[in-house]
């Protein structure tokens, strides 16, 4: 046809920064304008998630460091929404509901006061303390973090409780085994205000398997977002935990969940070399914990993006690989303005059109740390309260090999 040219195909870095920018846009667009608060997910009527508002506050500062968003504007949202958190927003003794009323800030549903979105929430706000030092974005996270009491949550047991409600107080629930709340344990451990005894790094199990020969210290559902959430923010590979080095461990689950997948492509139609991911994800059934071996290993053909983009410190061409095919494969239906989809199915022919927050924002913090030269990881190991929990724990550095 006359005047046609061929589109441009992107290097790999110009694919991974547009993913990591439209990603982002999401916490523009579903952040309430007068609150701040962000959206669980883009489905309409959605209320504000606790986790989600952390990724955004970690995000918008990456953005603007980026110069994505403007930087007045990029300023006055954080200011806006840590100034909700602290003044407006429904806690428990520092610790918020898991979800809010976007507009409000008030409770949603029966939600508990959450440990693990709190902590998540507090390392967003923290890291976009570091991108303002020694300003009201600085100040306000800081007490933010100092209202938390950890020691309350852990309930006068060894491990942190995993909520509480009103109606029924701690929940029968606690961090007990290798999972996400790593975030939890290196905040509440380091507090200022408010510390956990050290030796509860030493409480929870390290439940060790292998598949194909690697092994791994695994979360019970082997959805890769437990091997993620705490390493976007927290630089694991240079400490030891009695011999355990946990971005080695999260390279290994990655690996492992490529593999577990591959096993079963003769039986699951999407499921290929360049294609995998088992994470919790929006599916077919709605929301589960799908994942891979060593775990549990719920999966039915449904693949979530993130997942791949978010291991992409631990498995760069394997992810690189990954997600150029879903941007060139699939990118009419799985790829939109906020990017990557939350999740498909091809054997099911069912495509996900919502995006979550928490997917979205592993999205943007790893890809930074990816393109970036770990930005991330180094302001946020930078802060007092992680320098104090690696020296309390007793997590050694070492030098690199």
């Amino acid at each position: 046809m006359a005047g046609f040219t061929e589109p441009e195909t992107l290097s790999d870095t110009e694919l991974l920064s547009k993913i990591e920018k439209d990603s982002l846009g999401y916490f523009i667009r579903m952040s309430d304008k007068v609150t701040g608060l962000t959206r669980d997910s883009s489905r309409p009527g959605s209320p504000a998630s606790i986790a989600a508002t952390g990724f955004a506050l970690a995000a918008v500062a990456i953005g603007g460091s980026r110069g994505w968003i403007d930087s007045d504007q990029a300023y006055e949202q954080l200011r806006k929404t840590l100034k909700t958190l602290l003044t407006k927003a429904e806690h428990e003794k520092g610790f918020f509901y898991h979800f809010l009323d976007g507009r409000t800030g008030r409770r949603v549903w029966t939600s508990e006061a959450s440990s693990i979105d709190t902590a998540l929430l507090v390392a967003g706000a923290l890291l976009a303390g570091k991108y303002y030092p020694n300003t009201e974005i600085d100040r306000m996270a800081q007490d933010i973090y100092r209202r938390v009491d950890w020691k309350w949550m852990l309930n006068n047991s060894d491990l942190v409780c995993m909520g509480w409600t009103p109606e029924s107080g701690f929940l029968p629930y606690y961090w007990d085994s290798y999972n996400e709340h790593l975030i939890i344990q290196a905040l509440a451990i380091g507090s200022p205000t408010y510390p956990i005894p050290a030796e509860s790094w030493n409480t929870w199990f390290r439940n060790e398997d292998e598949y194909n020969g690697k092994k791994v210290i695994y979360s019970h559902s082997g959805s890769l977002f437990t091997y993620q959430f705490a390493q976007a923010f927290i630089d694991f590979k240079l400490l030891n935990d009695r011999g355990v080095n946990y971005a080695e461990n999260s390279k290994n689950a990655a690996i492992a969940n490529r593999e577990y997948s591959l096993s079963f492509r003769n039986q699951f139609k999407g499921y290929s070399e360049f294609s995998w991911g088992l994470s919790a994800s929006i599916g077919p059934g709605g929301y589960k914990a799908y994942g891979a071996k060593p775990g549990m290993g719920l999966h039915d053909g449904t693949i979530a993006p993130y997942a791949v983009l978010a291991s992409i410190v631990f498995t760069p061409q394997e992810s690189i690989t990954a997600s150029r095919f879903f941007f060139e494969k699939y990118q009419d239906t799985l790829y939109g303005i906020f990017g990557f989809k939350d999740a498909f199915n091809l054997g099911k022919n069912w495509w996900s059109y919502e995006y979550l927050g928490i997917d979205q924002g592993i999205t943007v913090l790893m890809l930074e740390n990816f393109l970036n030269q770990g930005a991330v990881w180094e302001k946020f190991m930078e802060l007092d309260p992680i320098e104090r929990w690696v020296t309390l724990c007793g997590l050694k550095e070492t030098l690199p090999s």
